[in-house]
């Protein structure tokens, strides 16, 4: 198949998370096509079930590794699209559709990479496709990498398909990126009358001062690959639909997105500081996915990716650590990653798209990287 009539088939099938909808079906026949070993990894139950595939051709080391999701975010109002979010439609030259640029189009680069690149004469392709990164991420890359070092398969380098790029392919690429701590701050108070304040204690004030204090001063000022750590409130709930009522509880959300100044740990003891210097009189439930900040400043990996952006597109690659958190968090306690992928300015809106031109692009980097990799001048 074609890999731009491969990119219309991801299209359209219609797999919000945890929901598969046929696509790693798609991705399956096509790797068994091209002389893949397929299996299908499940994980969770119910309404949580999520499918996985991990497919190799080859059996030696090195074993080169694309990661990504076939998984998508919700299209929204289905009416403010121009075309099906799900139809797969090729206009202009653009293919539309929800995931065409996060990330189905670069799945079907990868394909379209590892059906043109040289077969190494010795070594290993293979791709971990996941259904559960928009999510939780709890029932896809993670227990995968888990069952394949379980059996002792080993990853020994990866590209991660996310998109990275603005304005054109290949411009960033992503070697590292923040980790990203959720916290609950809870703070308990005496509920009563408005107008008899000294029989209450108002949580809601208390917490108002704790907040204050958590974005009052900045954690850090930045280091050598990252920008300073951003602490961000993303809600403030009492749950109280009175105005004559001072309420019990008052409860905080907050995230950061953490560089490699902080460990998880070392983060909450900061945290936990400066709230007790406030008012010690606060719960705080905190929890880190995939652990902290990471960076990959050079190897081999880094090295062939930068070597075929230039083959291709004759420019430089900026090496970036902005953006959310992605499954490389996972990833690089396994083996060396980076991610590169697609242009990322439609991503999550209505008419995601991606041209067919930017793809062939993509195909071309990719396919270079594995000729680099596996000893091609």
């Amino acid at each position: 198949m074609d890999f731009v009539d491969l990119t219309r088939a991801l299209l359209r099938c219609p797999s919000v998370t945890p929901s598969d909808a046929g696509a790693l079906e798609v991705v399956e026949r096509a790797l068994t096509a091209l002389g893949f070993t397929c299996e299908r990894l499940t994980y969770g139950d119910a309404d949580e079930r999520v499918d996985n595939l991990y497919a190799r051709r080859g059996t030696s080391g090195p074993n080169f590794c694309f990661a990504g999701h076939t998984d998508v975010v919700p299209a929204g109002d289905e009416r403010a699209w121009s075309h099906g979010p799900f139809a797969g439609e090729l206009v202009d030259g653009h293919l539309i559709g929800r995931g065409a640029v996060d990330m189905k189009g670069a799945i079907a680069a990868f394909i379209g990479a590892v059906a043109e690149a040289p077969t190494p004469a010795s070594g290993s392709v293979s791709l971990l496709i996941t259904g559960d990164e928009e999510g939780r991420a709890i029932h896809g890359t993670r227990p995968v990498l888990q069952t394949l070092a379980a059996r002792g398969e080993r990853i020994d380098a990866c590209l991660v398909g996310e998109p990275t790029s603005r304005g054109w392919v290949g411009s960033a690429i992503k070697v590292g990126r923040r980790g990203s701590f959720n916290a609950v701050l809870t703070v308990e108070g005496v509920q009563g009358h408005v107008a008899y304040p000294e029989l209450a204690d108002n949580p809601v004030h208390r917490l108002t001062r704790l907040a204050h204090a958590l974005v009052a001063t900045p954690l850090d000022q930045g280091t050598k690959h990252f920008a300073p750590s951003s602490l961000q409130l993303t809600s403030v709930d009492v749950g109280n639909p009175a105005t004559n009522v001072i309420p019990a509880r008052a409860t905080a959300r907050f995230n950061v997105r953490f560089n490699d100044t902080f460990t998880p740990e070392s983060l909450e003891a900061r945290i936990r500081e400066t709230l007790d210097a406030v008012d010690p009189r606060y719960t705080l439930v905190a929890s880190v996915s995939g652990g902290g900040a990471f960076v990959t400043t050079g190897g081999p990996l880094l090295d062939v990716v930068q070597r075929a952006v230039r083959d291709v597109t004759g420019r430089a690659a900026e090496l970036s650590t902005s953006g959310g958190t992605s499954d490389a968090r996972f990833i690089r306690a396994y083996a060396p990653v980076v991610e590169l992928g697609l242009a990322g300015e439609s991503m999550h809106k209505v008419n995601e798209q991606v041209s067919v031109a930017d793809l062939e692009t993509l195909k071309r980097i990719y396919s270079r990287t594995l000729e680099h990799f596996f000893g091609a001048p």
